[in-house]
């Protein structure tokens, strides 16, 4: 019992350090990239530097002995570094190309897709509970969040490839924790280099196709480069809360509770920077977030099933070894106390 509550406090302090550091860097970055801010529109660019930082913190981990280095093999580190990269870029892409309402509508398609790729590659079922529960989310955070829907066949095409690059990364960080028995810290100093260096050797270009502008012409002001700073920091909890949580949950379970952020966003932009909030969007939020109550309900109601079902089964296990060990003594003649098996002396 006290290690189920230490583990629960701990999933709790996981989580809330992603939604934390997850809410605080979109709120850094909106004042760092917004046209009224700083108008550091250079999003691919920023994301190296903040791989960059975590990469650097990895480092001085393993250095100082604080976290122990495991062996991945690199062939598959590079791939998965692709992917990462494909799903920032491909986002990027299909901001830029799309309205912001069929980007949103993207964001939320990934949650299916998770599913499907996890019972594709993982055998993974759900429940109805479940997948009504994840309808219901994806369906509040629509209504608050979709306005208008623009489409076009490129941006499309950078949706596709953002979603699926997105999902497989989210299942493969799952996987690599189980499969080399790494903790999320030290699989995360192990990628972020990889996507740091490649990033801030594309991003400068790729952020030039989105926007036309050199960041070697940006004007670095004291105020941006505190906010990058500000940023790169926040980014590192957000990185390592991220890896922890699809460890310690799953990929879907990331998404689904996930979009509780962008409830918080959308609250905190209302009152930092006087984002209009309409009834359309409370009832979109209050909608979403009742689906997250149920889906966490829906998963535990799953955990106790297979719970007893494997007590179940290990308690006929159990039968099954006594009833062999009974009949083995019978056959090798030792003496036994008076035993019969099911029936009723008269």
């Amino acid at each position: 019992m006290e290690r189920e509550r230490k583990q629960s406090v701990s999933d709790a302090g996981a989580w809330g350090m992603n939604v934390v550091s997850s809410v605080g860097i979109i709120m850094a970055n909106k004042q760092l990239m917004s046209p009224n801010g700083y108008d550091f529109s250079f999003a691919t660019t920023l994301t190296g530097f903040h791989f960059t930082v975590t990469g650097l913190v990895g480092w001085v981990s393993n250095a100082a002995g604080l976290s122990l280095s495991k062996q991945i093999p690199l062939w598959e580190l590079l791939w998965f570094s692709i992917v990462a990269n494909l799903s920032i870029v491909g986002m990027n892409f299909s901001l830029m190309l799309n309205s912001v309402g069929f980007y949103q509508i993207a964001k939320l398609s990934i949650i299916p897709v998770v599913c499907m790729m996890e019972w594709i590659l993982n055998n993974k079922k759900y429940s109805s509970k479940v997948i009504m529960s994840v309808f219901v989310v994806a369906f509040g955070v629509g209504v608050c969040t979709v306005t208008d829907v623009e489409i076009n066949m490129k941006g499309f095409l950078c949706a596709c490839v953002a979603v699926f690059c997105t999902s497989l990364q989210q299942i493969t960080i799952g996987s690599f924790q189980k499969k080399y028995s790494i903790g999320s810290f030290e699989l995360l100093s192990k990628t972020a280099p990889i996507q740091a260096a490649s990033l801030l050797v594309l991003g400068p270009f790729m952020d030039y196709c989105l926007n036309r502008r050199s960041i070697l012409n940006y004007h670095f002001s004291t105020g941006a480069m505190l906010f990058i700073v500000l940023s790169c920091a926040l980014a590192v909890f957000c990185n390592m809360s991220q890896y922890l949580c699809i460890g310690r949950f799953s990929a879907t379970t990331f998404q689904v509770l996930g979009h509780m952020k962008t409830v918080c966003v959308l609250i905190l932009g209302w009152v930092l920077f006087d984002s209009a909030l309409t009834i359309k969007n409370i009832l979109g939020m209050m909608l979403a977030v009742v689906g997250m109550v149920v889906y966490s309900w829906a998963v535990e109601e799953e955990k106790k099933a297979r719970f007893v079902i494997v007590s179940m089964r290990g308690d006929a296990r159990t039968g099954e070894e006594d009833l062999k060990l009974l009949l083995k003594d019978r056959s090798s003649g030792v003496p036994e106390p008076d035993v019969e098996l099911g029936q009723s002396k008269s």
